[in-house]
C-alpha cells in the first residue's frame, strides 16, 4: 500500500529518484521493474509492473469504442527499471504530455504512484477543495 507525498526534481535529462520510503518495497515487490503511464487529469501513473500487468489485460479487453481511451493508457505506456541509484527515467514524450517540467510531485495512491507537475498538482488540489466535499463523499468521516 503506497501513501504519502514526496517532492522531487527532475534532473535535466528528466530522471528522478524514487523516494528511499519506497525504494526499498518497489525492490522487494517488483525487483524495480516498474510501468509508467499517461493519466486523462494530467499526471504520470507509476505502477509496479504486476501491478500493470492486470490492469493492462483489463485495457486490452475494452471494446472498439473505448479505443481512444486505450490509446492514453496503453500508448503511453512504458517499462522502466529504476537503476542502482533508485531513478528512474520519464521519456521526454510522457514529460509533455502531461506538462512534467523539474519541480514534481510523487504521490502514493494505494496499488500505484501518480507523478504530478507540481504547480499544476497545487492548482487541481485548490479546484477540488473551492468545489466542496463531492455528494459520494456526504457520509464519510474519520
Amino acid at each position: 500500500m503506497f501513501q504519502g507525498a514526496s517532492a522531487i526534481n527532475l534532473d535535466a535529462k528528466g530522471r528522478m529518484s524514487i523516494p528511499a520510503k519506497h525504494r526499498d518495497a518497489l525492490s522487494i515487490q517488483c525487483e524495480g521493474r516498474l510501468t509508467l503511464t499517461r493519466h486523462p487529469d494530467g499526471c504520470v501513473m507509476l505502477f509496479p509492473r504486476p501491478v500493470w500487468e492486470q490492469h493492462r489485460q483489463q485495457i486490452t479487453a475494452w471494446p472498439l469504442q473505448a479505443r481512444a481511451w486505450q490509446r492514453i493508457f496503453l500508448g503511453y505506456a512504458t517499462d522502466v527499471d529504476m537503476d542502482t541509484a533508485g531513478r528512474i527515467l520519464i521519456s521526454p514524450e510522457l514529460r509533455a504530455a502531461v506538462g512534467l517540467e523539474k519541480e514534481v510531485m510523487m504521490m502514493g495512491m494505494g496499488s500505484h504512484f501518480e507523478i504530478w507537475d507540481a504547480a499544476k498538482m497545487a492548482e487541481k488540489e485548490q479546484q477540488a477543495l473551492d468545489a466542496g466535499t463531492p455528494e459520494a463523499l456526504a457520509n464519510f468521516s474519520f
